[in-house]
């Protein structure tokens, strides 16, 4: 089976998006009945997908497409060019790795697309207006369009149910967990701490929107050292993209003159994060929404200590092991409670790794639901 992985995204530094298109193409091409994976990303990308993300079999073909990284452009080819590239290459499936507008009309192979989070209709102010409006339109018609559904989580199902009804009814849906596997990732670290690691930190990895609540953790974190709960020398890491809420968060920051104690990372790669999840005193989501949580299940992974919100998502992803706290009432003084007891506990005990996000049962998982929608248009009676 060929599977082309359409990957081609805004973003000039690695995300979220892209590190699941790199885990999805690696997990595949691992299997025996894939015999080929294209990478499809953007001229900007090639070099972190080279070099941030461990993509190390030959089945892997990484295509660059050199187009101008404007919204205009990148429609044009989603719309356009995405269809021509495909339709040259024949892939057996077409893998939209986030929803992206496209006409199902114009590709000769199925296409199915992964569903992360409904965050348009759920976080508007993650994209702002009008924008906003756009994206709940290529929402709304990829979706229409995709021969099938895959999302992230239960949760993430339950809500596109919530905004396409019956969408299950009429279109071929699962649910696929990201895999996490960082066996091929030696530890190194990053180049922002190379002059001093002595020091002990708190770790977020998300980037800077709105439903992260980056700044009740800034703001937990300044009460953890006024309150004298973490050594005077502790920092707090936040690694992730900038984006709506980068300037308020610089604003929380430098209204607590904490500039020498928050550091804010982006473009790291995988060794430089597995170093990271490896040492923080502690691993801390604390998001109002999730499609799924990527970072959870890495600093699971690797055994960090967690603090989370008590969200159904991050309960789904999580388990027993995390530290769970409420965003209703005060959720700084929850927060400081959270973190206080999970430092408390001892460090580096080993957690059982959880089998949901292996790289063999998601590849086994996919291979299933690309089979389903491959029978199902078979099936599909001819007008």
């Amino acid at each position: 089976m060929h599977v082309l992985i359409a990957a081609l995204h805004r973003p000039s530094k690695p995300t979220g998006v892209c590190r699941h298109a790199a885990n999805l193409a690696q997990c595949l091409a691992e299997t025996a009945q894939v015999t080929h994976v294209t990478l499809v990303v953007g001229a900007w990308q090639q070099k972190y997908f080279e070099t941030s993300f461990v993509l190390s079999s030959a089945k892997i073909h990484l295509v660059s497409v050199d187009i101008k990284n404007t919204a205009i452009s990148r429609n044009r080819w989603f719309l356009l060019g995405l269809p021509k590239l495909a339709n040259s290459l024949y892939p057996d499936i077409v893998h939209l790795s986030f929803p992206m507008p496209f006409f199902r009309a114009l590709f000769a192979s199925p296409v199915v697309t992964t569903v992360h989070d409904l965050y348009p209709y759920e976080c508007p102010e993650n994209f702002g207006y009008p924008q906003v409006l756009f994206n709940q339109l290529f929402l709304k018609q990829c979706i229409n369009q995709s021969d099938g559904l895959s999302c992230v989580s239960q949760v993430t199902l339950k809500q596109l149910e919530v905004y396409f009804s019956g969408i299950s009814l009429r279109k071929q849906t699962t649910v696929v967990y990201n895999s996490v596997d960082f066996s091929d990732v030696s530890p190194t670290i990053p180049k922002a701490l190379e002059s001093n690691t002595s020091f002990p930190f708190l770790l977020c990895v998300a980037q800077h929107r709105k439903n992260k609540n980056l700044d009740l953790l800034i703001q937990a974190y300044a009460a953890l050292l006024s309150q004298y709960k973490l050594q005077e020398s502790s920092k707090l890491i936040i690694v992730g993209s900038p984006g709506p809420e980068t300037d308020n968060l610089w604003h929380q920051i430098n209204m607590r003159s904490l500039q020498d104690q928050v550091l804010m990372l982006s473009s790291i790669n995988d060794g430089e994060l597995r170093w990271l999840y490896q040492h923080c005193e502690s691993f801390i989501i604390a998001s109002s929404t999730e499609g799924f949580c990527l970072p959870l299940a890495e600093a699971l992974h690797l055994s960090c200590r967690v603090v989370c919100s008590d969200i159904p998502i991050l309960k789904e992803i999580g388990s027993s092991a995390c530290t769970y706290f409420d965003l209703n009432g005060d959720p700084v003084k929850n927060l400081v409670q959270a973190i206080a007891h999970t430092l408390a506990k001892p460090n580096g005990e080993e957690i059982s790794k959880d089998s949901r996000f292996t790289r063999l049962v998601t590849a086994d998982q996919y291979l299933k639901f690309y089979k389903a929608v491959q029978q199902a248009i078979y099936l599909r009676p001819v007008n």
